[in-house]
């Protein structure tokens, strides 16, 4: 076979991990480069927190600014986002169920001029990241005034639907037909739309409010289904939500991920000795009717990620103490387990002095490191990780981000990998390393590069994302990537594998560059 032959054979053997004892007592996984890690930020649009950054802006200036917090990801070597798509029982597509958000045009029902959902999913997955659109499901409006809701809102067609509490407007959780209109107005957007998850952050019932009490008495008593308390019959219409609206998407399209990002504290251990031992103020289970535990056990989402957003050693909620906690809770179920992180607070909090310090947030992810549960994290919000306070988002990519990942797989919706690429090939030219390959499986939708030098002894599979160039989309029949890092006069193994769209990875097909 000669000694290229040969050398490719060996390295192609260490790929598909077939090297030797010898070799693989070298070959632990580094744990800062993890092959698979879900790593995202949260673009918020309520308030225009973060996208877009005021109202009014021309349909190419929010498609600038968006465009802006994609290449973000993709430079952080992130490979996802959460963009906020309903943040107040409206829309950021012509939806045919709820009106346009006044978020885009600064008045609600106005039409933007373009579809901002549909740019975002084309945007995010040219440049291979996963869109997971974010739902609030039922916050109606940040202000008290039902007339200011469109006339054909179904909030106005359906008054007696609204709670007004905390100086908000709710839609109440124990209508049933409310409810419908909630998933229904989300299945729009998954019917409709390529995303890849459906994302719900920590808002069921709202936050408690002192002094005030949310007015649901009538429908208790007119929808109890058999509750005699109010609290459980609470938890029950918040299950309901969660378990039909994942019965729904996965009858339709089962790739699509179901994601909750919850408050972090399930119940205080004095409260519950099943609980964390935590002191906090708000523990979903009691103030906000959403059992997230259960959701976890229950199987009835893909992933969880509590809002772990405490420093690590700080007594009332250590984040020491709950990350654990959640991994005990997803530990021999098929739900994923992400941690929510309170970039926010960085160099801005008095919370405790740890956010001071540019440490804190890469000491996160150490901690995470040590615990397998642990497949990612996702940063609140997008505006505070590009501000990059104390520097600590410079530190933490270098420390942990400083190569791809791919997303962690869901074997649970789907464990087949697509079929190998055909026909892969390097060519040097004056860019670079030109590779070309073809495709052979329709369901590939991406594909992760490999690159090692010849020279050296390096046999190991690749268990982590030491030797990980790029990943990119698929774009059709035939493939190409142009490697301009290359340094001429190197020679390169390179390997290609194929991925689906949930992450399932092919095995790698070589090839040599000579020169």
């Amino acid at each position: 076979m000669g000694v290229l032959g040969a050398t490719a054979g060996l390295l192609l053997g260490g790929l598909t991990g077939t090297a030797s004892a010898a070799d693989q007592q070298t070959c632990t996984p580094n744990a800062s480069t993890p092959l698979r890690q879900f790593r995202a930020s949260w673009i918020s649009s309520v308030v225009n927190i973060d996208w877009p950054s005021k109202t009014g802006l021309s349909a190419a200036q929010q498609q600038a600014e968006l465009i802006g917090w994609l290449n973000d990801a993709v430079r952080q070597h992130h490979n996802a986002v959460i963009l906020q798509v309903r943040p107040t029982a409206d829309a950021f597509w012509p939806s045919k169920v709820e009106p346009w958000s006044q978020y885009l045009t600064g008045h609600q029902g106005g039409d933007p001029g373009y579809d901002p959902l549909k740019f975002a999913v084309a945007e995010a997955h040219k440049r291979n990241l996963e869109l997971h659109a974010w739902f609030n499901p039922y916050r109606l409006s940040m202000g008290t005034d039902l007339n200011a809701l469109v006339p054909t809102h179904p909030a106005r067609l359906h008054p007696d639907w609204v709670v007004t509490y905390g100086g908000k407007l709710y839609y109440n959780p124990g209508i049933p037909a409310a409810r419908k209109l909630v998933e229904d107005a989300i299945m729009d957007a998954v019917a409709n739309y390529d995303i890849d998850g459906v994302h719900f952050d920590d808002y069921f019932y709202p936050y408690p409010v002192a002094g005030q009490t949310f007015n649901d008495a009538a429908t208790f008593a007119q929808y109890n289904d058999g509750y005699t308390n109010l609290q459980d019959w609470r938890r029950h219409n918040i299950d309901l939500l969660i378990q039909e609206l994942g019965s729904r998407i996965k009858a339709i399209k089962p790739w699509v991920k179901f994601g909750i990002s919850p408050f972090a504290v399930w119940r205080n251990k004095a409260t519950d000795p099943e609980g964390t031992d935590t002191t906090a103020g708000v523990q979903t289970y009691d103030d906000l009717a959403a059992d997230t535990r259960k959701w976890v056990r229950e199987e009835w989402i893909d992933y969880i990620v509590p809002q772990v957003y405490w420093a690590q050693g700080f007594a009332p909620a250590d984040y020491n103490k709950i990350v654990p906690w959640w991994a005990e809770q997803v530990r021999g179920t098929h739900v994923h387990l992400y941690i929510g992180e309170a970039t926010y607070k960085v160099g801005t909090s008095t919370q405790s002095p740890d956010w001071s310090d540019p440490q804190e947030l890469s000491d996160h992810l150490a901690f995470d490191s040590t615990i397998p549960e642990v497949k990612g994290n996702i940063f609140f919000s997008a505006k505070d990780v590009r501000a990059d306070r104390l520097g600590a988002t410079t530190l933490l990519n270098h420390n942990w981000y400083s190569k791809p990942a791919l997303i962690p797989a869901m074997p649970a919706l789907d464990s087949r990998a697509p079929l190998p690429a055909h026909a892969v090939r390097a060519t040097r030219t004056t860019d670079g390393v030109q590779l070309n390959w073809s495709r052979t499986s329709t369901d590939t939708t991406s594909y992760a590069i490999y690159r090692r030098e010849l020279k050296g002894n390096d046999h190991c599979p690749d268990n982590d994302a030491r030797n990980l160039l790029t990943t990119i989309r698929s774009t059709g029949p035939t493939q190409s990537y142009v490697d301009t890092t290359a340094v001429p006069g190197t020679a390169y193994l390179y390997s290609v594998t194929a991925l689906d769209r949930l992450s399932n990875q092919s095995v790698p097909i070589p090839t040599v560059s000579i020169r």
